[in-house]
């Protein structure tokens, strides 16, 4: 048989990629036998024509896609396709919930305006998402690059602000190729900040859509910049349209976080150290007027706003609820409702306390969850003076975190995901997974009760629910005994908590969304960013 080696590895690849590192565990043990050692290694090893071939083999497969445009390749696949269900459930019929949320008139419409979709920051959909009939998944290929939020433009284009090695960049993205149709470089992170790139938030996590489909974002030299999306023709475009400089008052060891407009207008925005200020434009005669607020704790999520004017910020110790001074236009604290936020920071948190962004309920509440060590509590307020509703335990002892919104599913009920346990991307290496959970808690006549606890585990899911359909969409990894890492979307039913269906979105570590949001497109696609591109699922196309 001619090229029996280059045969051998071939064949040990395809093994690798049916059944996962079990292959490399039988390899690494018959080689750690001495007998079969003698025996394999003088037949292994090969001639200096194979290792050149092989070289330019992998040279070529590795310099085709770093070389090639982003989205052109799709995320490579890691093992283990044959020891993890590529679907389970079956599709169902929507089963609409209802629930109106305010549309923000400096905002675009909700749903399509930033992380968390809206104002309030719901987390809700009023469009569709995926039902589960015969869902196709397509991937794009970035390279290591995580796009953290996506919003759509009129035009149904995705705007993406994404992180790589260096610093974060803003993309215009074909929805259908997922490929960058416009890119524009943002200034790089910072260095000397002691933070790995994965836990930086600075600059590269949060922006919005305004009402004129322009990308308000925070850069990491202290400026706001005001990013048409299009030429004004309708074609993609990305040129600065205001910048603010804020580096006069925000200090150089501190970045700007998250940012979004009040009902009247103005840009607010938090820095890492608690600093809350103003940008109110007052016309292009004149500068500007920036005003700023010390709150001097540490914040690591974003904002919500309401139509009475609050601004609601929640640092490592309490919520806040901000106002615009009539006068001044200086921001001030309405009302500050300390929280449990527990001995210290726990796996599966970017920093200790809260890590939830305040979620505005109907009926003039709102909801974050606290840190407390046994078990972590979400909590229901009220927007008008800060006074606790109600309060809810839920996960397991010693066993409950999370770092991401809750998502509002109506009827005063709302959903939240454990994190805990999730250390960074190496957590969940190798068939390992974080804390399972998710749970529905649901506030009437002043008393919290836990609905259901789903035992899906989303180790950084960023979650989000489509009234339409009723489903609550998930990111989720499944612990698996092979070493398996099998990265699925998974829809939960709102109601009951029952998983409907979750469908296999790839293997191994490049598909971690490591806390990107998923995404809901106005024609009911979810996609998930990772942390090497871009994950679409949607319900069968044509027949």
């Amino acid at each position: 048989m001619r090229y029996p080696r280059t045969l051998a590895l071939v064949a040990t690849a395809v093994l690798y990629l049916l059944l996962g590192p079990v292959v490399v565990l039988v390899v690494a043990l018959a080689l750690a036998v001495p007998r079969s050692r003698r025996r394999l290694l003088p037949w292994l090893r090969p001639t200096r024509r194979v290792v050149a071939a092989w070289a330019g083999a992998v040279a070529l497969v590795v310099a085709v896609p770093v070389l090639a445009p982003d989205g052109w390749f799709p995320i490579p696949p890691g093992g283990g396709s044959l020891l993890t269900p590529s679907y389970v459930g079956r599709a169902v019929s929507e089963r609409p919930i209802s629930m109106t949320l305010p549309q923000h008139p400096g905002l675009a419409p909700n749903g399509r305006s930033s992380m968390h979709n809206d104002a309030w920051a719901s987390d809700a959909y009023a469009g569709p998402g995926p039902t589960g009939d015969s869902p196709e998944v397509d991937t794009a290929w970035y390279g290591l690059e995580e796009c953290a939020t996506l919003a759509f433009d009129e035009h149904e284009r995705l705007v993406a602000l994404c992180g790589n090695r260096t610093g974060p960049v803003l993309h215009v993205l074909d929805p259908d190729t997922m490929r960058p149709l416009v890119t524009k470089d943002l200034p790089d992170r910072r260095g000397g900040s002691g933070k790995r790139p994965w836990e930086d938030l600075c600059g590269g996590s949060y922006f919005y859509l305004d009402a004129e489909d322009r990308a308000v974002l925070a850069t990491t030299d202290r400026r706001v910049l005001v990013v048409a999306t299009d030429d004004g023709a309708g074609d993609p475009d990305l040129t600065v349209d205001e910048s603010y400089d804020l580096s006069g008052v925000v200090p150089d060891d501190d970045c700007l976080i998250a940012l979004m407009p009040d009902w009247e207008g103005r840009i607010w925005w938090v820095t890492a150290d608690g600093l809350v200020g103003t940008i109110t434009d007052t016309g292009a005669s004149e500068e500007p007027v920036v005003r700023t607020l010390d709150l001097d704790e540490e914040v690591a999520n974003s904002l919500a706003t309401g139509e009475d004017g609050g601004v609601y910020v929640v640092t490592v110790e309490a919520l806040y609820k901000l106002v615009a001074d009539d006068r001044k236009q200086l921001p001030v604290v309405r009302w500050r409702t300390p929280y449990d936020r527990g001995d210290e920071q726990k796996p599966g948190q970017l920093s200790r306390g809260s890590g939830t962004t305040p979620t505005l309920l109907p009926d003039g509440l709102v909801a974050i969850t606290d840190n407390a060590d046994e078990r972590m509590h979400v909590i229901f307020l009220r927007t008008d003076d800060g006074q606790e509703v109600c309060r809810a335990a839920v996960f397991g002892k010693d066993a409950s975190a999370t770092d991401n919104s809750l998502v509002s599913v109506g009827d005063g009920g709302v959903v939240v995901e454990n994190n805990h346990g999730y250390h960074g991307p190496w957590s969940t290496l190798l068939g390992f997974a974080t804390q399972p959970g998710f749970a529905r808690v649901d506030v009437a006549r002043k008393e919290c009760r836990v609905a259901w606890t789903s035992e899906a585990t989303g180790p950084t899911s960023v979650a989000k629910v489509s009234l339409r359909t009723g489903l609550v969409y998930a990111y989720t990894k499944r612990p698996s005994r092979w070493g398996v890492s099998a990265w699925y979307l998974t829809a939960l039913d709102a109601r009951t908590g029952r998983t409907a269906f979750a469908v296999r979105t790839g293997l191994g570590s490049m598909f971690n969304n490591h806390y990107a949001a998923v995404t809901l497109a106005p024609d009911g696609s979810a996609y998930v960013a990772t942390l090497a591109g871009l994950v679409r699922v949607r319900d069968r196309v044509g027949e």
